[in-house]
């Protein structure tokens, strides 16, 4: 898995990981709930955190770990872009035109589906529900949401974001 060469960005980043594993409260903690942490603290699962969640977990091994994290679609193996959009599709968000703002986002980012930008500055996701229904159509750029948003709008909110600085991760 690892050329056995260790950079000092690498045990930074081992040790961002760490620190994530060990913040968890709830009273259980998994596999699911700490590749969860890794991904929250990282913006993605990289082969450190696959490793570092299989040392924390007793008894688990890096195939466990890679079975969990294979298993569920919202992680991700990849470094995000710098800004993440989200576009609901959920019921509420269909019947109130998301598929017109989605098609209005994915032009704006020359993207043909859900994934990353050629020059890494954006993700594009779709999602079932943001929480909003009743704003529908919901986006969220860099988790903040914005309801009742018509494809022009959501257009704006992009073009602005490019300006920003990059979300943290």
């Amino acid at each position: 898995m690892t050329s056995g060469v260790t950079t000092a960005s690498d045990t930074q980043l081992r040790e961002r990981i760490r620190r994530a594993l060990q913040a968890q409260k709830q009273r259980t903690i998994t596999v699911l709930s700490s590749l969860l942490a890794a991904q929250d603290e990282i913006g993605y699962l990289p082969e450190a955190a696959i490793e570092e969640t299989a040392a924390f977990i007793k008894g688990a091994t890096i195939n466990d770990v890679w079975s969990v994290a294979s298993f569920y679609t919202n992680f991700r193996f990849t470094p995000p872009g710098e800004h993440t959009v989200e576009v609901c599709w959920g019921p509420s968000c269909h019947i109130k035109g998301a598929q017109q703002v989605l098609k209005a986002v994915q032009e704006e980012l020359s993207i043909d589906r859900e994934g990353d930008t050629a020059d890494g500055k954006f993700t594009l996701r779709y999602n079932t529900c943001l929480g909003a229904c009743a704003q529908a159509p919901v986006i969220s750029i860099d988790h903040h949401h914005y309801g009742g948003c018509t494809p022009g709008q959501a257009v704006k909110l992009v073009q602005e974001t490019r300006t920003r600085p990059a979300a943290g991760h």
